[in-house]
């Protein structure tokens, strides 16, 4: 029987414990382990698959490298380093354009904050090559996107222009987009928000105003959020994909270490009604890779239902859950759903029902209108999604 202090992980594969076990250790204790029986009957082709599915295959090379030979086939740690070399240069051209992005945007007065990417790199783990990023994400003022969507075009970035919308929805119901440089094969993410909406969360001014400076890079003025933010943030990106990388669960362990003023982390996430996140994040980090909890956070953990989220994110990593690949399975599709609504407060429920009461791009898709009619889709917005569902019935 399991009871509510253990995480029921009968069905996650073995491969991905022994990944947990890993990362639960440093170097030193590392030496220590029985790592005979640990890799006994390893499918070390999953394994590989793991890692680089969670994003973890830096750390667990660095790791894995002080263990000794003759425990790992060489394949495995010759796969590992190579992808750690070319995480590495990743991030050092990362680290460039970072710094180029920053200058051209202060020279036009736009505030940025850098949410990924080798600021987080460097600030929880010390050395940009131990976490892997694909891209640059940064927040800036929402008033200010037009005037960075002409830098960026002038730095040869094209628009990922996917976004659709109807009476300017986009503001809230969207978070971020997208930037392509065709040449330099990099992606960067404009954020006006830090997680879609409709949902309560800091200002720009607020997080401006906490933010902190990245010694990443000593001749440039790189800003990234200040730690209780920085929780905040990873906490709720990281629940919203179901914990699906541990990447970003690793990400809260290395923050769980770090000199962090725990009791303002707790009201930030009162405030913005994200305790039950914030404790899905820490039942994760201490069940899974032995997080310690401070005192000022242990309140929040006695919740069942906290509990219960941090065991619906073991789904994820039962079946190797992609959430960015389409298409999505549609039992997972389903599944996550079902949990993005459960982990919604009381009142991010009622946000939620309301907003779904604002019309739709899909709105307007069915039912094409003049601009100036487009206050008509409000009342006309549950005969088009009844119109909408008797289609696809009827098309099934």
């Amino acid at each position: 029987m399991i009871k509510q202090s253990d995480l029921n992980l009968a069905n996650v594969p073995k491969e991905l414990k022994v990944i947990l076990e890993l990362l639960k250790n440093n170097n030193r204790e590392c030496m220590t382990k029985n790592f005979s029986e640990l890799f006994a009957e390893v499918n070390w082709n999953l394994f590989l698959k793991l890692a680089q599915h969670h994003r973890l295959f830096p750390v667990l090379y660095s790791k894995l490298k002080g263990i000794g030979e003759g425990l790992i086939p060489p394949f495995v740690m010759q796969k590992l380093a190579n992808d750690y070399k070319r995480n590495t240069i990743t991030m050092l051209q990362l680290s460039a354009e970072m710094e180029q992005v920053s200058k051209v945007f202060a020279e036009d007065k736009i505030r940025v904050l850098f949410l990924k990417g080798p600021v987080i790199a460097h600030d929880l783990y010390g050395d940009i090559s131990l976490r892997t990023s694909s891209d640059l994400d940064f927040l800036i003022p929402i008033k200010d996107l037009s005037k960075a969507e002409e830098i960026l075009r002038k730095l040869g970035y094209e628009k990922d222009d996917y976004i659709k919308s109807v009476l300017n929805d986009w503001k809230w119901r969207h978070h971020h987009v997208a930037y392509f440089h065709p040449e330099k094969r990099i992606k960067l993410e404009i954020h006006w928000r830090l997680n879609p909406g409709p949902s309560f969360e800091p200002r720009f001014e607020a997080l401006w105003k906490r933010k902190r400076k990245s010694h990443l890079l000593t001749h440039s003025s790189v800003y990234l959020l200040g730690k209780e933010d920085l929780f905040l943030f990873l906490a709720t990106h990281g629940a919203r994909h179901g914990w699906s990388r541990l990447r970003w669960l690793l990400d809260v362990q290395k923050m769980i270490e770090k000199d962090m003023d725990w009791k303002k982390a707790y009201n930030l996430l009162r405030k913005y009604h994200f305790q039950h996140i914030g404790a899905q994040a820490l039942h994760l980090a201490a069940k899974l890779l032995n997080s310690k909890i401070a005192e000022e956070m242990k309140p929040i953990l006695d919740s069942k239902h906290s509990f219960q989220l941090a065991q619906e994110a073991i789904f994820y990593l039962e079946h190797m859950v992609n959430l960015h690949t389409k298409p999505i399975p549609e039992e997972v599709f389903q599944y996550h759903i079902r949990h993005l609504v459960s982990l919604m407060s009381v009142k991010q429920k009622v946000l939620f029902y309301l907003s779904m009461l604002h019309p739709y791009s899909e709105d307007a898709e069915t039912l094409p209108l003049p601009k100036q009619l487009h206050f008509l889709y409000f009342p006309l917005r549950p005969f088009l999604w009844v119109w909408r569902r008797t289609r696809k019935h009827a098309l099934s």
